[in-house]
Order: C-alpha cells, then structure tokens, then sequence
C-alpha cells in the first residue's frame, strides 16, 4: 500500500483499466475529465478524486499519467491556457503513455525538464482487456534515474515494464511496432476479400493460415471472431490506426527511410476512414472491402 498520489488525464478504454489498477495497488488518484464521463462511477467509489484544472490535479502528487489520443492532445493539455506545464512545480515526473509524434514528443520534454520537471515516454501495448488485468506492456524511453520513479507506478498497470533506450526511443519503437500491426491488418483484409471473391470457404481459410507460419495475434484477433460475425476482436479503432501511420510516416520522411509498405497500409486507413468507418475496430476493414470489391466476408 502507498500514501502517492497520481494526476490521471484520459479515462478512455485503456486509461480506465490503467487507473482501477493504480487505486487497487493503493495508490491516490485524481483525475481530469475532458470528454467521456460514462465510466467513472467505479473509480470514485473506489476512491478517485475529480478535480476541475490542472493545478488541483497536480497538487502534491508524485507523478501525472497521460493516456491521450495523440500529439494534439497532448499540445493542448500540456501547453495550453491553465495547461499541465503551467501548472507544474519542480520535481513532478510526468509518464506520457499515449502514442505521439517523437518530434512533437521531444519538444514537450524539453518544456517539462526546463521547469524542471521529468517527462518519460512509456507508450503501451496490448488491448483495454489487458489494461483491466493489470497486464499491459510498457516501452519506456527515460534515463536510468527516470526509471525507476517510474517503474513502480507502471507496474501498478504493467506486467511488462521494458527500458528500450533513452528519452524518445519509446513513442519510436511504439510507432514501429504499431506499423508492423497496421500493415498486416490491412494486408488480412486484402488477403481474405480475394479468398471471398474466388469462393474460398474463409473457415477453411483461417484453418490454414492459423496452422502455419503466418499465423499471428493479429490475425486470430481479427479473423477468428469475424467468422462469428463479431468485428470488435481487435478493440483499436480504425481512425486511430490511420493517426498511427501518419505519425510514423511522418517520422520516416525526417530520418529518411523509405517507407513503401507503410504509406500503402496508410492510404487503406484512410479509405476505410473515408468510408465512414474510423470509429469502428480494426475488423471494420473487411467491411470495407465488401464495399470496395463488391463481396461478402463478413457472416451476417
């Protein structure tokens, strides 16, 4: 049990799980609504504290989690009027768990460690499941002294706390790993719209594939449910994959890399998202290959 007192910012679906886990380690917690208000009545009746600005939410805590949508929010919260970095008081450590542009990132960090506050990257993966179990992913980018601040509040929410390198490396590995995830979504969708179109049965489809090499988590996530006509297997949504992409497309063009694969599985979010279906989860992408290719794949 702890006495430390955590600011939370971003009670989406993984920041929720992510703050039940630090009340049920024993931590303090306030938190700042900016949206979303339908899933907070169990975080105050385990103790959570809401609070209206920045200054209340930082107020004699150890650390502020952020679990925001993107660099936008993270802008606006940070640096905005009554933002975050106005209301910091030297020795606040602030752990950004959200999925941002690295450039974007670093320029945030600077401000913090100017006011003399620290500012650790530790995007996450895995699902909001995980985030409920306590079992999330960290990839931390920090000094080694960083760290270990912000080691025992990650693992309130983490079963996986790794240190891939110094401040940055984190939002960088995040970007590539979800590359790696998006384009082989929007390849499945691809691959099993043209097994629909030929007349392939899609069971023995995912009998094959689930048995061989190219299987992978994405594609059980993705394809197994979709065969039960449930496409909330993979709970990310599409809009936020196509943000993902163009955070790391982004990021190639000022290495440079080439980035041939990525650019494409971007333009695929991007249509799905033009289709109307960015609020949807990744699985959404068969459907909008039924609607690109004139066929069925999803069992309705």
């Amino acid at each position: 049990m702890t006495t430390t007192t955590i600011g939370f910012i971003g009670l989406g679906m993984m920041g929720h799980g992510m703050a039940a886990n630090l009340l049920r380690k024993g931590y303090g917690l306030r938190f700042k609504v900016h949206r979303n208000r339908g899933n907070l009545a169990d975080l105050v009746q385990a103790g959570a504290q809401e609070v209206a600005t920045h200054c209340e939410l930082v107020r004699d805590a150890e650390a502020v989690v952020l679990c925001v949508t993107g660099s936008p929010q993270i802008d606006s919260i940070v640096l905005g009027e009554g933002g975050l970095l106005e209301a910091a008081q030297p020795g606040l450590l602030v752990i950004d768990t959200s999925t941002a542009e690295p450039a974007s990132a670093s320029r945030i960090r600077e401000a913090f460690v100017a006011k003399g506050c620290r500012y650790v990257d530790a995007p996450l993966s895995r699902t909001p499941k995980e985030a409920e179990e306590g079992r999330l992913n960290s990839m931390v980018g920090a000094t080694p002294s960083d760290l270990e601040r912000a080691r025992p509040i990650l693992a309130a929410f983490c079963e996986n706390v790794i240190h891939v390198g110094p401040p940055g490396h984190g939002h960088v590995l995040k970007l590539v790993s979800n590359m790696l995830a998006m384009t082989m979504a929007a390849s499945i969708a691809e691959g099993l719209a043209a097994a629909a179109k030929a007349g392939l049965d899609l069971r023995k489809v995912f009998e094959v594939i689930s048995a061989g090499g190219v299987n992978s988590g994405i594609f059980r996530l993705m394809v197994g449910p979709m065969l039960e006509g449930d496409l909330g297997g993979l709970k990310f949504a599409i809009a936020n994959a196509q943000k993902d992409l163009r955070y790391f497309t982004h990021m190639t063009e000022m290495l440079p890399t080439t980035s041939y694969l990525a650019e494409a599985a971007h333009q695929s979010f991007v249509q799905a998202t033009n289709l109307g279906l960015g609020d949807r989860f990744i699985a959404s992408l068969f459907e909008a290959q039924e609607t690109l290719n004139g066929t069925r794949i999803v069992p309705r």
